[in-house]
Parts: structure tokens; C-alpha cells; sequence
């Protein structure tokens, strides 16, 4: 699963609607794809947990207009990270 493919994409998007912070990945698949390229390109950046919380907090404020707990986005930007360092790990890829 090479980062920028449709693999990972796809893998990130599954992980996104599961999170589903608005609840309508049920119905809608592609919400959350306007976050796909820039968490990839964050990732691929080397950003760290706190970064994704950082734009994961701003996406749901400002993009999608809520106010989430405290620590929402934060376990998400968790999850995130360890998603990325399976992902390289699996594909050997290194400074992932």
C-alpha cells in the first residue's frame, strides 16, 4: 500500500467514515474525501499526532461547522498515526 495510491486513499476513506464524526458515512461515502490529499500530504510531510489533531480539530470547526470534544479529534489523529506507521511499515517504506 504505497501512500498516495488509491489503496491507501481508500484505506484512509474507510477509516474516516468509520470515525464518521458528522454520522452520514452510511449514506454518503465520499464526505470525508476532501480530507484524503491533505492528511496524506501531512503525513507523507512527517507531521506528528498532534499536527493531524491540529487539522483534524480545524476540518470539523470549520469545514463542517462543529464543535467537538476535546479530545475527538485528538484520538482520531491517533488512530491516524498508527494507521500511517502500519501502512509504511507493510509496504516497507522508511520514515514512516
Amino acid at each position: 500500500m504505497r501512500p498516495g495510491t488509491d489503496a491507501t486513499e481508500n484505506s484512509l476513506r474507510h477509516l474516516l467514515n468509520d470515525w464518521d464524526p458528522i454520522g452520514v458515512a452510511d449514506e454518503v461515502q465520499d464526505e470525508y474525501d476532501c480530507m484524503l490529499v491533505p492528511l496524506l500530504q501531512r503525513l507523507r510531510g512527517g507531521a506528528d499526532q498532534t499536527e493531524i489533531g491540529e487539522f483534524l480539530r480545524h476540518e470539523l470547526e470549520d469545514h463542517f461547522g462543529l464543535t467537538p470534544l476535546p479530545s475527538e479529534p485528538e484520538a482520531m489523529a491517533a488512530r491516524v498515526i498508527s494507521w500511517w506507521t502500519v501502512a509504511g511499515k507493510a509496504d516497507g517504506i522508511r520514515g514512516v
